[in-house]
């Protein structure tokens, strides 16, 4: 088509070359060629960082909050229900402390893929400058402790504590809450803040459990074993040939590391990831003007727009994110027009635009051929996909340490590892010794809100959440349910939005949490849930929004992984990112704000299945004080 102009490629022979790689990793498990880890494998979720003989009393006591979760997500709920009077808060964290993924995640290396300055949250509140471009796991999780400290939410929080059912009380109208301690809590307000990347995964190969080397999950490190800390000294490894099973990001940031120490490092992949410049570095003082009041929030709302392309008068941020968006971005359906002399067809403008994903490929792939010295080894490195298949990965150190003469690059060839022996792994019909075995295979996504939480969870005469969305997700605005009061969901649940920048999101939802049970009290409501018919029209909107029709046009020919539940996906709902606000994150962001700023709380009802927003005024001391 002349509507793209000459490129120095074939775009046909491109297109066949993605559609043979693809096929070559669809597998027919989908989702389930991954086991999650429990029963024979729950000692790969086993907590490294914690006293295991912990113990202490069950707790029987009301809270005005139960926020289930302690990561960026309940740290930001529990932040804003404070912001808006909320004195009585509890948190419940399987973990140790707060911080969610960056609790878990502390392989060395680890470090956000988002600029630590939109990505860290409340740091204008904290008044807290990050130390690097994009933060590294101790500063992460030093920040999720001074939020605790900075906002008083240590005072009732429950660590080492699981969740094992949520039950609406009728008579009582509050929340019950039992833990795995005994514990029986109650709350007028229940927030279920369960993050996505807390439940580690494993590839169901054959023999797991027969390997005698040591083995473990990326999420869970195990430092008495390799030595040193996140900051470096792995010299446990020294003499040891490690193998790591996984391609994706973790295994990106921790591969670098790995090969300052072991004395043979052998990466199996599946599957490549793309890897672009991070330029990560330290920040100066002058970085941001952290002096302007709302600084951080028009930062991110630069950011989220850039990445969803709304033109922006400047890039803030500037990073391989809005550098790569840019370049990927095709012209607008009525610049084409203006070039063509006619409006552009549907199949145009889709054609225009993978030209323009193919040019930002190739970049890519012409980036490991410039770093990486084997040939052999560099064309197995290529990612042959669309950007946005697979979670784009930046970094600065890991193709060049593909050069070293310790570290071996395993492709399969879209098989990935045949099995697991007593002494290392097999792939393409050869053994590979391994001393260590690290699976850095990343976290469940394809799962249930049951699954994703731990425990079911009941609403109005004992209705599971479960049952109530056999059919699908039901919810308004992504936050509530009919026939749950007083229950909110808080994450990047179908029915919200999908954000690049997560913690955007997680901070939006928060406020608007907040607002309604602040509203609550200031209005002298003690119930509060949407209206049937509100979150039928809401569910309607879903459903019928043409997004979820592309994003399975797009990813049905993507390679398989997370995104398309594994090559498997049908439909929207089954696509990661699908299931969601059609229009994108800033339009659905500024739709809670016009729905803050009406003060009608359209679409919620009493205990009584009437309208809340008539105007009542009033004072409910037990939800706020």
């Amino acid at each position: 088509m002349k509507i793209a102009g000459p490129r120095d490629f074939d775009p046909d022979a491109l297109k066949a070359k993605y559609v043979s790689e693809r096929d070559k990793r669809v597998v027919a498990g989908g989702n389930g060629q991954y086991v999650p880890v429990e029963g024979r494998f729950a000692n790969f979720d086993k907590d490294p960082w914690v006293d295991p003989d912990f113990a202490r009393a069950p707790i029987a006591e009301h809270s005005q909050v139960i926020v289930a979760g302690g990561g960026f997500g309940g740290l930001l709920a529990g932040a804003r229900l404070r912001e808006a009077g909320c004195t009585d808060i509890r948190i419940i964290e399987n973990g140790g402390d707060f911080g969610g993924t960056w609790y878990w995640n502390r392989y060395p290396g680890a470090m956000c893929d988002i600029e630590a300055h939109i990505y860290l949250p409340l740091i204008e509140e904290l008044n807290y400058p990050p130390k690097h471009r994009y933060s590294y796991a101790p500063e992460m999780l030093n920040v999720s402790q001074r939020i605790g400290r900075h906002y008083g939410l240590y005072d009732k929080a429950c660590f080492q504590t699981t969740i094992t059912a949520a039950r609406w009380l009728d008579a009582e109208a509050r929340w019950l809450v039992e833990t795995d301690r005994g514990d029986r809590l109650t709350a007028d307000i229940l927030v279920l803040a369960c993050g996505r990347q807390s439940l580690p995964k494993l590839p169901g190969i054959p023999g797991i459990e027969t390997f005698k080397g040591h083995a473990f999950h990326s999420s869970r490190w195990d430092y008495a074993y390799t030595g040193g800390d996140f900051h470096g000294g792995l010299t446990g490894l020294r003499d040891k040939r490690v193998a790591v099973i996984g391609t994706g990001a973790s295994a990106v940031q921790l591969v670098p590391e790995l090969a300052k120490f072991a004395r043979e490092l052998i990466v199996l992949q599946r599957t490549p990831s793309s890897v672009g410049v991070r330029d990560n570095r330290e920040t100066p003082p002058d970085y941001v003007d952290m002096s302007v009041p709302g600084w951080q929030r028009a930062r991110r709302y630069n950011f989220q727009s850039l990445i969803s392309g709304i033109r922006q008068d400047r890039d803030e941020v500037s990073d391989g994110w809005t550098a790569l968006t840019e370049a990927i971005t095709p012209p607008k359906a009525a610049e084409v027009a203006k070039r063509l002399g006619r409006e552009p067809t549907v199949d145009e403008l889709k054609y225009l635009a993978e030209i323009y994903d193919y040019d930002v490929m190739n970049r890519l792939r012409g980036r490991v051929d410039e770093v990486v010295g084997d040939a052999a080894t560099a064309e197995a490195l290529k990612p042959w996909y669309r950007w946005f298949c697979k979670r784009p990965c930046f970094h600065d150190d890991y193709l060049g340490t593909f050069n070293l003469p310790h570290v071996r690059l395993v492709d399969t060839g879209g098989g990935g590892v045949e099995r697991v022996t007593a002494d290392g792994v097999v792939a393409n019909g050869q053994e590979y010794g391994a001393d260590c075995l690290i699976f850095a295979t990343g976290f469940e996504a394809g799962i249930t809100y049951t699954r994703l939480t731990g425990f079911e969870i009941h609403g109005r005469e004992g209705l599971a959440l479960s049952e109530h969305w056999r059919s699908g997700v039901r919810t308004l605005h992504g936050l509530t349910t009919d026939r749950f009061p007083n229950c909110f969901f808080v994450g990047g649940n179908q029915q919200s939005t999908a954000a690049v920048n997560a913690v955007h999101l997680l901070d939006e939802q928060g406020e608007h949490v907040s607002y309604i049970v602040k509203e609550m009290g200031r209005r002298g409501i003690s119930q509060v849930e949407p209206s049937p018919e509100a979150v039928d029209a809401y569910v309607d909107l879903i459903r019928t929004s043409p997004t979820n029709a592309q994003l399975v046009d797009f990813y049905q020919d993507c390679t398989p992984g997370y995104y398309n539940a594994e090559g498997k996906a049908k439909k929207g709902e089954e696509i990661f990112f699908g299931g969601r606000y059609g229009d994108g994150p800033i339009p659905f962001f500024r739709m809670l704000q016009a729905w803050r700023e009406k003060g009608a709380l359209e679409g919620l009802v009493g205990a009584d299945g009437e309208a809340v927003g008539n105007g009542r005024i009033g004072f409910i001391s037990s939800i706020i004080s």
